[in-house]
């Protein structure tokens, strides 16, 4: 049937592909795909549409790029949704501006501030009662005479993301584990050599192998409550240095408690719309230790959908067709991937969630979000098959067994 709205999805990556895989599974709709670069998951594709715009994520292109494209599908009510941080906080910025033409369910620039700054972030953990590694940071003025407050190994990443993703040097990683001080000087040494001249961000180390994490994807609805909450438990995380922290394989897990304590701090800060979650689970103390809060659904959130809870049909219902909603603690047991099977079950290390993985296999509940057989043609086949042969290789180079970034 034909539908009155067209979603807008910027960025071209696995979840652009998700996204356009949960409308088009939902609605019949085929959305409109706006990137800098065509990535190899939306390439191919019949359930979508794409378009390339250079310089995208940049403010002086953003605007005029997306007015234009307004004026391109006048007829239709646009739906604007990001798929990675950079067009979340674009999209956040220039909201009036944007709100003329589309439905943008994003937060305003005031509490994204609130939320996304390290300092007013820390003091909003304090707050709401979530705990947080214990976090310092270090500048390109004190980087030579600099001491962690904890001990090693410890977690150095970039404060400001857009400034480094645009930097470049040897050995350039997404995140970097310094188990030593040496090791420490040599990273931050590399770095401040760089266009990079930013804060860093340095953080303990809580130990444990990737199936430790926990994330969690939320839907909060425009009347401010709380619509749908899913929580996944990775098995496997990516480990190449620009995929470091990225999740490869995740199963639907449950916690009713650190879903209600969520949904309360969503609630009482105003939020609306869609929220993910990284957090990790503390064997010293018991307790979830919380990462950080990005605006917008995780790269692998095609994960809550594939659990039979669809979670851009929650955003369309809610905004675009106006359907009232329930609250959904998302409880059905599912394994999401987009590795191959043979690098899950050699590189993860939990014994008890491989045997959960099998099982789930072995029943049929389980969705590798790039291989949809609706859309499946030679050519698409065939580049995400060799794409997910390079995991094998990706691995066995990248991977350790302390389950740290090398």
């Amino acid at each position: 049937m034909e539908q009155s709205f067209l979603p807008i999805l910027l960025g071209s990556d696995m979840n652009a592909y998700g996204m356009a895989r949960a409308f088009y599974e939902a609605y019949g709709i085929k959305p409109l795909v706006l990137g800098r670069s065509h990535l190899t998951a939306t390439q191919d594709s019949s359930i979508l549409h794409f378009k390339q715009i250079a310089k995208l994520n940049e403010q002086e292109t953003f605007v005029p790029a997306m007015e234009k494209i307004a004026k391109e599908y006048s007829g239709k009510n646009l739906l604007l949704l990001a798929c990675g941080d950079d067009y979340a906080k674009l999209i956040i910025k220039n909201k009036p501006a944007l709100q003329k033409y589309f439905t943008v369910p994003y937060i305003d620039e005031s509490l994204m501030d609130q939320i996304l700054l390290k300092e007013n972030f820390y003091k909003m953990c304090e707050k709401y009662q979530f705990k947080y590694p214990g976090t310092t940071t270090v500048t390109a003025d004190n980087y030579e005479n600099f001491t962690p407050p904890f001990e090693y190994p410890i977690i150095l990443k970039a404060s400001n993301s857009v400034a480094y993703w645009a930097c470049s040097f040897p050995g350039k990683k997404k995140v970097f584990v310094a188990h030593d001080e040496e090791e420490k000087s040599a990273i931050l040494k590399a770095i401040y050599a760089s266009s990079y001249q930013d804060t860093m961000i340095v953080q303990e180390f809580i130990p444990g192998d990737d199936s430790y994490m926990r994330v969690l994807n939320a839907y909060v609805g425009k009347d401010g409550k709380v619509k749908l909450m899913c929580l996944g438990n990775p098995i496997l995380e990516e480990h190449s240095p620009e995929g470091i922290g990225s999740y490869a394989a995740i199963i639907t897990t449950y916690d009713e408690k650190l879903m209600d304590k969520v949904r309360f701090f969503l609630e009482d800060i105003g939020y609306t719309g869609l929220a993910n979650f990284d957090m990790k689970y503390d064997a010293r103390d018991g307790e979830y230790k919380l990462f950080e809060i990005n605006l917008r659904n995780g790269r692998s959130s095609y994960f809550v959908t594939a659990a039979g809870y669809n979670i851009m049909k929650y955003v369309a219902d809610d905004h675009m067709l106006n359907i009232p909603q329930e609250l959904t603690y998302a409880n059905n047991k599912h394994l999401w991937m987009i590795i191959p099977k043979g690098v899950l079950f050699k590189y993860a290390s939990n014994e008890k969630l491989k045997l959960e993985a099998k099982k789930l296999i072995h029943e049929g509940k389980w969705t590798n979000s790039l291989f949809f057989k609706e859309d499946m043609n030679f050519k698409r086949w065939l580049k995400l098959t060799l794409n997910n042969l390079n995991y094998y290789r990706k691995y066995k180079k990248y991977f350790n067994k302390k389950g740290l970034a090398e």
